[in-house]
């Protein structure tokens, strides 16, 4: 098991980015949550079997979303238990 945070950068806010990515996480065997950063930036955290979490993170950079962002930064971050599903938060 693998916990991702990714920040993207870009046009990401008031273009339906966070609700394309919980479509896109339900093909996907990960859990997590997406949000909103108040200095513009979406936050996505993510995580679950590696290759399950690397498909995911890959689907969203071949989607319609890619045009949306110019930067990513990924960072690892710690495995949270007790998560379900995958959710947008406010």
């Amino acid at each position: 098991m693998v916990a991702k945070r990714i920040l993207y950068e870009g046009r990401v806010q008031g273009v339906g980015f966070r609700f394309s990515v919980k479509a896109i996480a339900t093909g996907y065997e990960v859990t997590g949550s997406v949000k909103n950063l108040i200095d513009g930036r979406v936050e996505l955290d993510v995580q679950g079997e590696e290759r399950e979490v690397d498909e995911f993170l890959n689907a969203i950079l071949d989607s319609h979303l890619r045009r949306h962002f110019h930067r990513f930064v990924v960072h690892e971050i710690a495995l949270r238990s007790g998560l379900k599903g995958f959710e947008i938060r406010h």
